[in-house]
């Protein structure tokens, strides 16, 4: 769909921790052409420190015109919009970037989050659970009070847990998962999150010559390729993240 430029208005906000929030929108635009891994720009109200509006993945989709954003508080913009309120406006610029290759699917794929990377897995576990695919996911965080969602993410495929201090789940990185001692059994791994667990995530996929598509977090401040600032080096030449991207084929990238 073409990018739009929209005043959507708060329908819902969900405080999952002290950290994690989730801002339900109501658009006014058809949403079922948004690929998983698209995401939008926001334009952080009444904050005079805060120019710059600010990328967030698309969390989820429902009634094919509320957008879900999932929001971790890291600094003055995030705390901005952990403020609002339901009713009140925000204006974003969406859907932005190139989202998951997945219609070509056939069997069993396996989704590995990160931390605040879990964010565009839920709409991609969605839309993957819709060609009869129920996929494997990887959910990797700090410690038990850092998971966030699992009920929902339990809704479209099998989850498995680690954390690094073993409150929860297997103790540890996601590449230490089981999972990774078998990994020929899927056809696509996808993985969002730490550059330095993508990195080690799509190594381990490139052994077991498994494709994966990795989604990047670099810094975007316009989303549309004109700020150069999100460059990545790939064996294409150096390609505008927001534009190109977010998501790659980790194959093609010169980490």
């Amino acid at each position: 769909m073409p990018k739009v430029v929209e005043e959507t208005t708060i329908v819902k906000k969900l405080v999952l921790n002290h950290r994690y929030f989730i801002l339900e929108l109501q658009t006014h635009k058809p949403l079922q052409h948004i690929i998983a891994g698209q995401f939008v720009q926001i334009l952080v109200p009444n904050n005079s420190t805060v120019f710059l509006r600010r990328p967030f993945s698309i969390h989820d989709i429902t009634n094919d015109e509320h957008l879900r954003i999932l929001i971790q508080i890291v600094g003055k913009a995030t705390f901005s919009l952990s403020q609002l309120s339901e009713n009140q406006t925000l204006n974003i610029i969406y859907p932005l970037g190139k989202g998951f290759h997945f219609n070509h699917l056939k069997n069993n794929a396996l989704l590995i989050g990160g931390g605040c990377g879990v964010a565009p897995l839920l709409l991609l576990a969605r839309q993957i659970s819709k060609l009869g695919i129920h996929p494997d996911i990887i959910i990797g965080t700090k410690s038990v009070t850092d998971l966030i969602e699992i009920d929902e993410y339990k809704k479209y495929g099998e989850v498995y847990i680690t954390t690094e201090d073993g409150s929860v789940g297997t103790k540890g990185y996601v590449t230490q998962h089981q999972i990774f001692n078998n990994l020929q059994k899927y056809e696509q791994i996808y993985a969002c999150g730490p550059e330095a667990m993508m990195k080690a995530v799509s190594k381990k996929a490139s052994e077991h010559n498994v494709p994966c598509q990795v989604s990047l977090e670099n810094t975007m401040a316009c989303g549309i390729g004109a700020c150069l600032c999100c460059i990545t080096p790939t064996i294409k030449g150096n390609l505008c993240v927001c534009t190109e991207g977010p998501v790659f084929n980790s194959n093609e990238l010169l980490w």
